[in-house]
């Protein structure tokens, strides 16, 4: 399958070697934005697949481009949106990822690594660095406690008890075949209860579910 990707970064070394990653990679680079409003601009006029977003950019940054795209774009068609980042214990990373990004991976990973996040995002099969962004959302969480929203309240009195659970093996970054050991059921009916919550959350990939996961305080920050 072809993945197109948007590469947007404000250093232009960073942006080319990212791009001949991709490219050797069987990736199609869609588009190169240097800030975030080219980003956001460029994300609606090429329709990318994927968004290989910095965090630290000029006009607009990261987390306020990831939010836009999001907005412009009706749900079949947003993008999915890849942190990339030099550093991957930036807190300003659990802000990207409330504001609807799937994931994150730093910038020194090797190129193999970058072109597989990018497909694995792209599938929306599993979390990226899930235990470092586990601990990132933790200790946000654990420092401004949890955010009982009228959103998460209503999201969560819709899912049954064994959605629940699920909902809490995902939130400790527990893959689809993880999840089925721990509950002995098979790993397509445990995708299918992971589909079915991100229906009822609204919620695009496994990265929201842990973010209103700790969010809600169904799972304890730290526990």
């Amino acid at each position: 399958m072809t993945v197109s990707v948007l590469v947007a970064d404000d250093q232009p070394l960073v942006r080319h070697a990212v791009r001949d990653i991709l490219i050797d990679g069987g990736l199609v680079v869609a588009g190169e934005a240097s800030n975030g409003l080219d980003a956001v601009r460029l994300a609606k006029t090429t329709a990318p697949d994927v968004v290989l977003m910095d965090i630290r950019m000029p006009e607009l940054d990261g987390i306020a481009a990831t939010a836009l795209i999001r907005d412009q774009n009706d749900a079949a068609d947003q993008p999915r949106v890849l942190i990339l980042t030099t550093f991957e214990e930036d807190e300003n990373v659990v802000g990207a990822l409330r504001a609807g990004a799937s994931g994150f991976i730093g910038k020194a990973a090797e190129p193999e690594e970058i072109v597989r996040a990018v497909r694995i995002v792209h599938g929306g099969e599993a979390l990226l660095s899930s235990t470092a962004t586990r601990a990132l959302i933790a200790r946000s969480v654990r420092r401004s406690g949890p955010y009982p929203a009228a959103r998460w309240t209503t999201a969560l009195a819709l899912l049954t008890p064994r959605e629940r659970e699920v909902l809490t093996l995902v939130a400790e970054g527990l893959p689809n075949t993880e999840i089925a050991a721990r509950l002995t059921i098979s790993p397509h009916t445990a995708k299918t209860h992971v589909n079915r919550i991100m229906a009822k959350v609204d919620a695009r990939d496994r990265a929201q579910l842990v973010i209103l996961a700790y969010e809600s305080g169904m799972v304890v920050a730290g526990a």
